[in-house]
């Protein structure tokens, strides 16, 4: 008997180019990067001063602004997956908006509404906060990029944990902190570290809200992402390629720890 083909067979054979084509481009893209530098200019882009205070600096803004995100992040997810309240559509698209502004846009309004002419800004600067063009605006702006997405992270996973478990502990005489650290907090864990690594990479690769806010200054404001731009524009190839392979290799770094973190949830769940 002549066995039939699956329904499905030939629309999967024409959505194959597509992929390719995505693929191709993604792994060109790459490539591209990679040939531009040789090895020996890599081992000596590495080593430069300048290099090394990017990646530094950038690793130090990301991580507090990580710390920030996900101590505003997951209490707003958690508040959004428990409650119903009127105008909750209407705030949860204001929440979502920094993840579909263009940085520039965001960093520009946040320029106006932190700037020295400004009562908030008057207000900050008598206190001796100066958020503009220092790298606490680094700070600023990659919490403001990041924290939208572990928002949205945050309360897709807290979605996933069923209220009833909280519930029962309430009934064993567990207050309703103590159940959101000991409890729900543990239940959500795979999602809220992927919410935290996806929060990460956005604050590692922000730039336009980061150029408004902090400027572009060598050796003061000066992460990976404005090291690839400053060298770029003075026409420094070689340090700019430098710049964004290591850019490439912290993103990858982190899209496979949360495949990792996720194949583990899978694996745990059907044990």
């Amino acid at each position: 008997m002549r066995r039939r083909s699956h329904p499905a067979r030939y629309l999967l054979l024409a959505c194959t180019l597509p992929l390719v084509l995505l693929a191709l481009t993604i792994l060109g893209a790459i490539l591209a990067l990679g040939l531009e530098l040789s090895a020996p200019a890599l081992a000596s882009a590495v080593g430069d001063e300048e290099l090394a205070f990017a990646l530094q600096l950038s690793l130090k803004t990301s991580l507090l602004s990580l710390l920030l995100a996900l101590l505003l992040g997951i209490p707003t997810g958690y508040l959004l997956s428990r409650s119903r309240f009127p105008g909750k559509a209407l705030l949860e698209t204001l929440l979502d908006l920094p993840m579909v502004t263009p940085p520039l846009v965001a960093g520009t309004g946040l320029l106006f509404l932190l700037g020295r002419s400004t009562p908030l800004g008057q207000g900050l600067s008598n206190l001796g906060l100066e958020l503009l063009f220092s790298p606490a605006g680094i700070v600023l702006a990659q919490t403001y990029v990041a924290a939208s997405i572990v928002v949205r992270s945050a309360r897709a996973a807290f979605d996933r944990v069923d209220p009833d478990y909280a519930a029962m502990s309430w009934t064993l005489g567990l207050a309703p902190g103590w159940t959101f650290l000991l409890v729900e907090i543990p239940m959500a864990a795979p999602g809220l570290a992927a919410a935290a690594i996806l929060g990460w990479a956005r604050a590692l690769g922000e730039f336009g809200a980061t150029l408004m806010l902090a400027g572009a200054t060598r050796l003061h404001t000066e992460t990976l992402p404005m090291a690839v731009f400053l060298n770029i524009a003075s026409g420094e190839t070689e340090r700019a390629v430098a710049c964004a392979l290591i850019l490439l290799a912290l993103a990858a770094t982190l899209l496979i720890a949360m495949r990792l973190l996720a194949w583990a949830g899978k694996r745990e769940a059907t044990a």
